[in-house]
């Protein structure tokens, strides 16, 4: 175990372990000294880790829970920390696939303080707040709701009683819900589709301890967002839209009924702009990346205009005259399922591996629970099983096709790119 003295202000620790309290107390302890934690999934594969770690250089790799629980007990107690001196560094892909972590750098005392205000101010995070946890914390909404709320004195639950979180379970998100009354949820519509699927056949619980329940990270369903509007307390439900690299808009629900498809306007001390259908989002400094080792994949995502810098991730919508953001396309090719980001190329190159395949192609399938379906249109003589024992042994569960197809040739473009709309 390497010692908190040989860790220095810039460097990284991932994090390929479970989610847990001490998961959350190690995050803003490492932050406070200027350390970037870099929570990954623990399922990935030994390839993907490799390709992964290779890129962002750890000082220090933790792949245990007791591992996490040793260097927490190294460094400063909580009520001895400072501010969180940047954004955990969490890892997205790009067009290519390949993985690059999002790096704020090391902020100054005033732009941390503007980091944990921003969130504090939208969300009205206290210490009254239980913050009830349903997704893995290698992402990055619900990590930062649950340092957010600890960060302002709160409490934060959906933990077994050895302090590890479990995987979503409906009954026992259920039970959390009667005994621990949180007051704030943060959620992705597939969880939302699983719980009211749960409470259809064992009743809706008490819900009115809630005063927060915020979704993102895949479209939600116009059926299923009036549902949670209306079995949640009033003017608690929200809808915001964001990526890994920052935050755009943020749209409390009764916003969304006056202007159906709506995800909101522009945060605090952001502008949003839309210029051949691409939306561009300029933010304050602390709220400033880059990718982390990749120059030029960080100078194509940013361009300076007159109000200052702004960064796009390629996605595209539109603006109407009160400034309300409609999205009209992800970035080309991504699959968002269960709110998690999929990109095609990186399945594919795994797949094009298997024995017979000639030809593949990933690209996504609507699908009512999960946003969208990943889905493989495979050209060449091979079997179902073998792709899936393929995918089981080199992609992470979400990654992996849940549906197969066969095809004699794919569409493509007279430039030789895959039609996948035709898909």
């Amino acid at each position: 175990m390497t010692s908190p003295a040989s860790l220095h202000p810039g460097d990284r620790v991932a994090l390929l372990v479970p989610g847990s309290r001490d998961y959350l107390d190690l995050v803003l302890a490492l932050l406070a000294d200027g350390v970037f934690p870099v929570p990954l999934d623990p399922r990935l594969t030994p390839s993907e880790r490799t390709g992964v770690l290779d890129d962002l250089t750890p000082a220090l790799t933790l792949t245990t829970s007791a591992e996490v629980t040793d260097l927490l007990a190294q460094l400063p107690a909580v009520d001895r920390r400072g501010l969180p001196l940047g954004r955990p560094m969490h890892v997205t892909s790009g067009t290519t696939g390949r993985p690059k972590g999002v790096f704020s750098g090391v902020l100054d005392p005033a732009e941390a303080a503007a980091l944990v205000a921003e969130e504090r101010e939208l969300w009205g995070f206290g210490p009254d707040d239980v913050n009830l946890v349903l997704s893995p914390l290698y992402h990055s909404a619900p990590l930062r709701f649950a340092t957010a709320t600890l960060l302002a004195g709160g409490t934060v639950v959906g933990f077994a009683e050895d302090g590890l979180q479990p995987g979503f379970d409906p009954a026992t998100i259920t039970r959390l819900i009667q005994d621990e009354r949180p007051t704030t949820m943060f959620c992705v519509p597939a969880h939302l589709q699983r719980l009211f699927a749960h409470w259809d056949e064992v009743g809706v619980p008490d819900l009115s301890s809630f005063r927060l329940v915020a979704h993102a990270g895949a479209p939600c369903p116009p059926a299923l967002k009036q549902r949670v509007i209306d079995a949640f307390p009033p003017q608690s439900t929200w809808e915001f839209y964001g990526s890994t690299e920052g935050q755009f808009t943020a749209c409390r629900s009764e916003e969304w009924l006056a202007r159906p498809g709506t995800v909101g306007r522009a945060r605090r001390d952001r502008r949003l702009l839309v210029e051949d259908g691409v939306i561009w989002c300029v933010v304050p400094p602390a709220a400033r990346f880059s990718y982390f080792n990749a120059p030029e994949k960080t100078a194509a995502a940013w361009r300076e205009t007159p109000e200052g810098p702004a960064f796009t991730v390629g996605d595209l919508g539109r603006l109407d005259e009160e400034g309300y953001l409609y999205l009209s396309g992800r970035r080309e090719d991504l699959i968002i399922t269960g709110g998690v980001n999929v990109y095609p190329v990186e399945v594919e190159n795994v797949l094009s591996a298997v024995p017979g395949v000639v030809d593949v192609a990933v690209h996504a399938v609507p699908d009512d629970a999960w946003g969208q379906r990943v889905t493989a249109t495979v050209v060449g003589d091979v079997e179902e099983e073998a792709l899936r024992a393929h995918a089981a042994t080199h992609l992470a569960p979400p990654k992996r096709p849940k549906e197969y197809r066969f095809a004699a040739v794919l569409p493509r473009t007279l430039t030789g790119k895959v039609l996948r709309r035709e898909l």
